[in-house]
């Protein structure tokens, strides 16, 4: 007793080491020092003896004999202990939330000194922002001996950091069964956290890339079951994510790949060879409907451990199949265009050379029988004229005068001719909305059309039917626009005609804007009505489609760009300004074809112009640079050498910014023409009248 008295009196005379030990901090106090020890604890102020008296009187006063009693203790004091050796952050908290006890770990964690800790309430020192986890209820709860755990909270430490919790608390009792406090434990999750938000983002960033994505994406296993199907997948087969999601992929398979899709697979892991996985490929699909497009396919493979993932990149190639199909179409309607204008071309100038020597020959018959038989000729003039137009018509190189017009107004004036024409046994309806935007295009063309159409929808109803003329505003989009070839999207008048005849198969649509193709008997037709309207439609930058079936009617669609211009273009009254010509005017005319050159310098001369006459662009640049006087020039627009009338006009200018110039074709495209024309330059289409010719030279020279 003695040697203990003098060992703990030499123990309270030794120096306090700076760190006590954890262990024997938080060992239950010796049963001879229990009430103080109580003291201590329940005003949170404990001055305990230093560790190794503690021990002593530990073991002085616990004789191996009362071992046993104090067994029922043993849970509790050992999850102290444990608590307090853990290599965590460790809080003791008094019942009064003092802190009691803030190990290693803890002054780690959140940045603080145990000294400045020790003592002070755990919410105006640890928790300030309430943001700890640990709320009083939960501190409440753990005191009545329920364990309280999983409770996330974080932790703002001096330095600005943060770090992410998860705590476990319980009740710690004294040797008697009392409670000393709480014992809470934390776990730092901060990185497993941030790995986590790491994971969800990368997900999330996948996933918006696969929702978004304008191809279909559909990921499967080895056994070929989808593991998902994007948005973009959903719309392209018709089938929701959850229909196909845990299927064989194979029910989005035509036959033979649907049979033989299970064996490629297996064959492909058993072998790696590949037919598909790594190259891509095209092969058809199965939409939920039934329905099988073609597509192009492309199949990457991941191994995670020992499973495959393969994930099949898909596009639609119907939009690509259809517009492959109408550039041919498109190339066949450009070549056959190409030909026909060319021929329209040569023939004109034989119809100018004719209509313009018929003229002058007439002046100069006086027998009423001569004048007869040339007013035959003449006729059959106008008719070649008038089929050569057709052709123009076609191959997009008519001379339009296109304005500003109603396309309501011009059905409704002609549905009453239409009515007397067509007879009884055609019922002709009207659709025609009113304050239709305008649209630039020729009157009489559009006439034109809606007789031509009327005229085949009449014969396609032989014991007769309805006649359906609608007019309507219409906006193309960018998609429709990209499934049509040449097609800009915006606003656009429709008009629309449709019939209840007999239709047309698939192999007459596909011809049936061809010139000279007609499915009607020998004698009836020419075949170049609906290739008319095709050209005109065309020419005036807008778009036609035939929808037809076999005993469901025809209806053609034609779209005319919508026109903002509140003005007609200027047009010239036939024989306006018609007469002689001032004295002393001179032309310089250019054409490569003699006779049609031979024909216009005798149509000017007897106007009362002096003509100078050349073959060619080059000789009359030649002309025009040797200081010849020239008041206008009168050129053809296509010629060979090189040069075009667009270009020699270019050249001319530059000489002479003063000259007058008219142009004349029967071939070029009037809107290219008029693109190039430079200004004080007007447009005359072959053939022409002298009174046109002499209207357009004397709007030039007194302008």
């Amino acid at each position: 007793m003695d040697r203990a008295r003098k060992a703990a009196k030499g123990e309270r005379a030794a120096p306090r080491s700076k760190r006590r030990s954890y262990q024997a901090t938080l060992s239950p106090p010796a049963p001879a020092k229990a009430k103080r020890a109580k003291r201590q604890l329940g005003s949170g102020a404990a001055k305990r003896p230093p560790p190794r008296a503690q021990k002593t009187r530990a073991r002085k006063a616990s004789p191996p004999s009362a071992a046993k009693p104090r067994s029922g203790r043993v849970g509790s004091e050992e999850r102290y202990r444990l608590a307090a050796a853990a290599a965590a952050p460790i809080l003791l908290l008094a019942p009064n939330l003092v802190v009691l006890e803030f190990n290693r770990e803890a002054e780690r964690l959140y940045g603080l000194a145990r000294d400045d800790v020790i003592g002070k309430d755990y919410f105006r020192t640890l928790d300030r922002d309430g943001r700890g986890g640990l709320s009083r209820a939960d501190l409440s709860e753990a005191l009545k001996e329920r364990t309280v755990s999983g409770i996330e909270g974080r932790v703002r430490r001096p330095d600005g950091t943060e770090r992410v919790l998860l705590w476990n608390a319980t009740r710690v009792n004294d040797p008697a069964g009392r409670a000393l406090g709480v014992i809470a434990v934390a776990q730092d999750i901060t990185e497993r956290q941030s790995a986590e938000e790491a994971l969800r983002e990368r997900e999330a960033r996948l996933r918006s890339i696969i929702e978004t994505a304008p191809d279909a994406i559909i990921t499967i296993d080895e056994r070929g079951i989808v593991q998902s199907f994007s948005g973009a997948a959903e719309k392209l087969f018709g089938y929701a994510a959850g229909e196909v999601i845990g299927r064989n992929v194979k029910m989005l398979m035509p036959s033979p790949h649907h049979e033989n899709h299970d064996a490629y697979l297996a064959r492909y892991l058993r072998t790696g060879e590949k037919r598909i996985i790594g190259i891509g490929r095209e092969v058809e699909a199965r939409r939920k409907d039934g329905s099988v497009f073609p597509m192009e396919l492309a199949v990457g493979e991941v191994k995670l451990g020992a499973t495959h993932i393969f994930t099949g990149f898909i596009r639609d190639l119907s939009a690509r199949a259809g517009l492959e199909q109408e550039l041919r179409h498109a190339q066949k309607m450009e070549a056959i265009g190409q030909l026909t204008g060319g021929v329209a071309h040569d023939f004109n100038n034989l119809i100018t050379v004719i209509t313009g020597n018929l003229e002058m020959l007439e002046q100069r018959l006086e027998r009423a029988e001569d004048r007869e038989i040339l007013g035959e000729v003449r006729e059959a003039a106008e008719l070649g004229a008038k089929l050569a137009s057709r052709l123009l018509a076609f191959g997009r190189r008519q001379p339009l005068n296109p304005r500003p017009i109603d396309l309501s107004a011009h059905a409704a004036g002609l549905s009453e001719l239409l009515r007397r024409s067509l007879g009884e046994m055609i019922r002709i309806e009207t659709r025609l909305a009113p304050d239709l935007p305008l649209t630039l295009a020729d009157p009489g063309q559009v006439e034109n059309v809606l007789l031509n159409l009327a005229i085949n929808a009449r014969d396609a109803m032989p014991e007769g039917g309805r006649l359906i003329i609608q007019t309507e505003s219409a906006e193309i989009d960018a998609d429709y626009a990209a499934l049509e070839l040449g097609l800009r999207p915006g606003p656009y008048v429709l008009l629309a005609v449709t019939d209840t005849g007999h239709g047309m198969s698939p192999e007459v649509l596909e011809r049936a804007f061809e010139p000279f193709f007609t499915t009607k008997g020998a004698g009836i037709g020419s075949g170049l009505g609906l290739s008319m309207v095709y050209g005109f439609v065309k020419q005036s930058g807008g778009h036609v489609r035939l929808y037809s079936e076999p005993r469901r009617g025809t209806t053609v669609r034609i779209y005319l760009p919508a026109s903002g211009e509140a003005a007609a273009r200027r047009e010239v009254p036939a024989g306006h300004g018609a007469g002689r010509a001032p004295a002393g005017e001179i032309v310089l005319v250019v054409e490569d074809d003699d006779r049609v050159r031979r024909t216009s310098v005798k149509r000017l001369k007897e106007l009362g112009y002096e003509v100078l006459e050349v073959g060619s662009g080059k000789a009359a640049l030649e002309t025009i640079e040797r200081g010849e006087p020239i008041d206008l020039l009168f050129t053809d627009v296509v010629m060979p050498g090189g040069m075009t009338g667009i270009d020699l006009a270019r050249e001319a200018r530059a000489l002479r910014p003063q000259l007058k110039i008219l142009f004349t074709s029967g071939y070029a495209d009037p809107a290219v023409v008029e693109d190039g024309m430079p200004a004080n330059a007007l447009w005359l289409g072959k053939p022409y009248s002298n009174a046109d010719l002499a209207a357009r030279l004397r709007e030039l020279l007194e302008s």
